[in-house]
């Protein structure tokens, strides 16, 4: 048994996984040791300025330090740490690396971040989406939908069968057309107009009428999953594996997009740092339903608690 971790850095969140894995043949579970998810807003104000900004670094660094504390304590033997779509789209991506390297490199030697593709953030996805998941429900459609982009994969038991990274994601639609509090009509409008945009070149690659099952992952999937289930705290226990209606989750989607910040802020499983942008997550995800159940006649989400995280640390392991 080897003890790995892995770290995925987005544009809304750093998420840590420390886990024991059997050394072997590929497939072995996973046993968590550690998972925790900080909001630490790295893309913000990226898709205006093209940079990241010296406080967004900053708060990512406080984070990825105790993360290296926690590495220390457990014992984790090896790390990868990805970094996806708002490091992808910098000019400055030299001074987050360097910070990565400072940090990570304390606690073990030469680890490093580093930036991947959006067809190998779909793959890592994709492996951590489907690991429980029985094989007749398939082929599935996974939608990770993140800070700054939204990857939707198609696949079964074979791996992934084509994939395509959309760059709609919750805070580069937000701080695009969202502006108000709530959103105008016009605003949602155009929100939907870019989604839809994007979501015809993506579906265009990716053949979605083939899938049987939608698989929701990441933030705003798993919040809006627990709106759905009308959770009064967070449960991630009770949410992985769990099914949402259509009819549900777009009724969810309807009253988030309506909403004040504040009345989104008082929302029993809402964490603070996805308040300001979810609704343009809901957007996306009202907008990938309809789609779906258009082309594939699916009209249920089931949400997993595992992705790209767990997808890390199998690819180390393996």
């Amino acid at each position: 048994m080897v003890r790995l971790a892995g770290i995925d850095c987005g544009t809304n969140s750093i998420r840590l996984l420390i886990a024991d894995v059997d050394e072997g043949p590929a497939g072995a579970p996973l046993r968590d040791v550690h998972r925790e998810t900080r909001i630490v807003r790295l893309g913000q104000g990226v898709d205006a300025t093209g940079e990241f900004a010296p406080e967004a670094i900053a708060r990512t660094r406080a984070a990825l330090a105790d993360y290296a504390d926690l590495l220390k304590k457990h014992g984790a033997q090896r790390v990868r740490m990805v970094a996806t779509s708002a490091a992808r789209d910098v000019s400055n991506r030299d001074v987050f690396f360097g910070m990565t390297a400072d940090v990570l490199g304390a606690v073990l030697p030469g680890a490093v971040a580093e930036v991947i593709s959006g067809a190998e953030e779909a793959a890592l996805s994709f492996r951590g989406a489907v690991g429980e998941l029985d094989s007749a429900r398939g082929p599935f459609v996974v939608v990770d939908l993140g800070g700054g982009s939204t990857e939707i994969v198609l696949g079964g038991g074979d791996g992934v069968a084509a994939s395509y990274s959309a760059d709609i994601g919750c805070v580069r639609l937000t701080e695009r057309c969202l502006h108000s509090d709530p959103p105008t009509a016009v605003e949602v409008a155009a929100a939907r107009a870019v989604v839809r945009e994007r979501l015809e070149v993506a579906l265009a690659v990716v053949p979605v009428e083939k899938a049987r099952t939608w698989v929701g992952l990441a933030g705003t999937m798993t919040t809006l999953a627990a709106l759905a289930h009308h959770m009064t705290t967070y449960d991630a226990a009770a949410i992985h594996l769990s099914r949402v209606a259509g009819r549900d989750l777009l009724a969810v989607c309807e009253r988030l997009i309506g909403m004040t910040r504040a009345e989104r802020a008082a929302l029993p499983p809402m964490h603070e740092g996805r308040v300001d942008v979810i609704g343009g997550g809901a957007i996306v995800v009202e907008e990938l339903a309809r789609e779906l159940r258009g082309r594939a006649g699916i009209d249920e989400l089931t949400v997993s608690e595992h992705d790209i995280l767990d997808g890390i640390v199998f690819s180390i392991a393996e």
